[in-house]
């Protein structure tokens, strides 16, 4: 009878074991493997790029105003510096004697004149034309800050106090300005007007004892310049 059972049981078993079945699907092959790793490691690479770029565009605009736009040498009055000179990490000094950074004046474009506190005829020429250039950039002037640097301790005439309300002036040590700024071949530091860009490079040279054609030919390059900037620069600090 036992023998019987067994008989029954081999009966109702399968002939053989059945393996679990596993198709091609189920492991995917090495190089499919590699080449979706290759693809995620190429779209990271691509996010990343989109990113820093998107993070790098105002200064790269900035170098391309400056390296790329090329007003014409007929139009052209400013002397564009290549490479900017950065400005001075100093402390300047208020008329009234309160120290401030000089890079505080950063953010804004700067246009620049230099010259000692009495200010003979030619330092009020250029603060006069200084002036004019910056409103005749109307609704642009707001991007724009006049700023007179003083190069030594001479007391400034009242006579220049009014024109001087909506200017920046601040002492700064004659040593400092000439190992900054730089004038054309044979002329003296504080016979032209100067443009510093919002990011407190020197960037320009207007051309020594401005006049009014010079002036007008400053006032184009002035515009060109506002309007190759104004995608990336806007108004205030």
């Amino acid at each position: 009878m036992s023998g019987s059972k067994l008989s029954n049981r081999a009966e109702n078993s399968p002939a053989h074991d059945t393996p679990l079945s596993m198709t091609v699907y189920d492991m995917p092959a090495p190089a499919e493997v590699a080449q979706a790793d290759a693809r995620r490691t190429r779209t990271g690479r691509y996010k990343m790029l989109a990113v820093m770029l998107a993070c790098a565009a105002p200064v790269l605009a900035s170098y391309t105003a400056y390296y790329f736009w090329q007003p014409e040498a007929r139009r052209n009055h400013g002397e564009l510096i290549v490479p900017p000179r950065d400005m001075p990490a100093v402390q300047a000094q208020t008329l009234g004697g309160q120290a401030v950074p000089l890079h505080s004046l950063r953010g804004q474009w700067l246009l620049l004149s230099v010259g000692g506190g009495a200010c003979d005829e030619r330092c009020q020429n250029n603060l006069y034309f200084q002036r004019q250039l910056r409103e005749t950039q109307g609704k642009d002037k707001a991007r724009i800050d006049r700023v007179w640097l003083v190069s030594d301790q001479a007391e400034v005439p009242a006579s220049l106090q009014p024109a001087l309300a909506q200017a920046t002036v601040l002492r700064v040590d004659a040593a400092v300005l000439q190992a900054w700024l730089q004038p054309q071949a044979g002329h003296a530091l504080g016979e032209h007007l100067y443009l510093v860009d919002p990011m407190g490079n020197w960037m320009m040279r207007f051309a020594p004892n401005m006049d009014v054609q010079g002036a007008s030919q400053a006032k184009r390059d002035l515009d060109r310049l506002m309007r190759a900037s104004s995608s990336w620069d806007t108004e205030g600090r």
